[in-house]
């Protein structure tokens, strides 16, 4: 543990709860899993992928401690990527997942979700052109219990 510069705590540990329940989020959420069954991946698997699948991504996590405790907010992305023609599949795909997310109310294994929000979207091709992609990026603020 660390000590920021007012003198309270810096954790990262609430990342790995936050990722945790934002993926189980988006595997129990009918709308997303109605577009892309179970194909969410926190690593991308080798060997043949689903034409759109969505991956969890970077994260950039900065201090929002205060003198009532421990708290980051956690600026995350992720990708929905698909071969599909057009970028009418990965959009339905990124709207499901913004209303999945989108001040949902998350319970996390270690700290508390204060918000989660949508931030910004970014859609282009990649590669050959023949892979759309979208990066959704959310601001997650969390306070640490321990």
């Amino acid at each position: 543990m660390f000590r920021n510069r007012r003198g309270g705590r810096i954790s990262y540990a609430v990342s790995k709860a936050l990722q945790v329940a934002i993926y189980q989020r988006l595997q129990g959420d009918a709308g997303v899993t109605s577009l892309i069954g179970a194909a969410i991946f926190d690593e991308v698997p080798a060997g043949v992928l689903p034409e759109t699948y969505v991956s969890l991504g970077a994260e950039t996590v900065l201090d929002r401690s205060d003198k009532s405790g421990s708290g980051a907010e956690h600026r995350l992305t992720i990708s929905i990527l698909s071969e599909a023609a057009g970028f009418a599949d990965a959009k339905a795909v990124a709207v499901a997942i913004s209303d999945a997310l989108e001040g949902a109310d998350l319970t996390l294994t270690r700290g508390r979700l204060v918000y989660l929000k949508f931030d910004r979207a970014t859609a282009r091709r990649e590669g050959t052109a023949n892979t759309r992609r979208i990066d959704l990026r959310f601001r997650a603020r969390v306070e640490d219990n321990i």
